[in-house]
């Protein structure tokens, strides 16, 4: 028998919606993901909990509930919403990975996602972050195209894993004499990058002996999710090698 909820008071979409806070992401290691192919990667990871819809849902899942446009809009972080919403477990994998990226500080929610799909996408399987945006930002998630459910995502505090793992730590810097494509790489690398203004932290900065430029003609830098992208796809090409 089809499951259906009609009314945005009810205790199921009252948690639901709940999740639209960061404090009841954490609370409860659950977050909204929105739209048919969100759902599906998430279904297929094992890690989609409750699903609701208004006009149709394909999936062989028995969690899911009709509603009608009134909850859907409710649930929605958008104007117009996608007509079907998902709630996702966390990914549970504390196994850090050899190559490491580490965010300080960034901000945009749209950077986020972009470093986070190319993290995936170049065996960059642990994604740090102190001080950021949000992993499971509505946005983050958007943008990120289903990265997110295939990360080892991880709130720490920088500077203690600096000093308590061993990896080679490469921070960029503007007037480093190392370029990125003559840099000798261990197996386990972390690349830290920083605020999309100020960069890496000075306490960050000033512990990790590292320092790489990308070389580059007519700009003296580049977005933060640009440069990330560049010095992943480079690390990832040279450890397949």
């Amino acid at each position: 028998m089809k499951k259906s909820i009609s009314s945005v008071n009810n205790p199921i979409i009252k948690n639901a919606v709940k999740l639209k806070q960061k404090k009841y992401r954490n609370l409860f290691s659950q977050y909204l993901v929105e739209g048919y192919h969100l759902i599906e990667e998430a279904f297929k990871l094992n890690l989609l909990e409750v699903v609701f819809f208004t006009d149709d849902f394909n999936l062989d899942f028995d969690n899911a509930y009709q509603v009608n446009p009134e909850v859907m809009k409710k649930l929605s972080f958008l104007t117009t919403p996608p007509g079907i919403i998902g709630i996702c477990k966390n990914q549970v994998n504390q196994k850090l990975s050899n190559k490491v990226l580490i965010l300080d500080n960034v901000q945009d929610p749209g950077n986020i996602g972009t470093l986070l799909r190319t993290a995936a996408a170049f065996n960059f399987d642990t994604v740090i972050a102190e001080n950021s945006v949000d992993f499971f930002n509505e946005k983050v998630i958007r943008s990120s195209q289903g990265a997110i459910f295939k990360l080892n995502l991880l709130n720490l505090k920088i500077k203690d894993f600096i000093l308590e793992e061993d990896y080679q730590f490469l921070v960029t810097d503007l007037s480093s004499n190392t370029d990125l494509k003559d840099l000798k790489l261990r197996e386990k690398v972390a690349l830290i990058l920083g605020n999309e203004g100020s960069g890496v932290s000075e306490d960050i900065f000033a512990i990790c002996k590292e320092k790489i430029k990308i070389k580059m003609a007519n700009m003296e830098s580049l977005n933060v999710g640009v440069a990330g992208g560049i010095i992943m796809h480079e690390i990832y090409q040279r450890s397949e090698e």
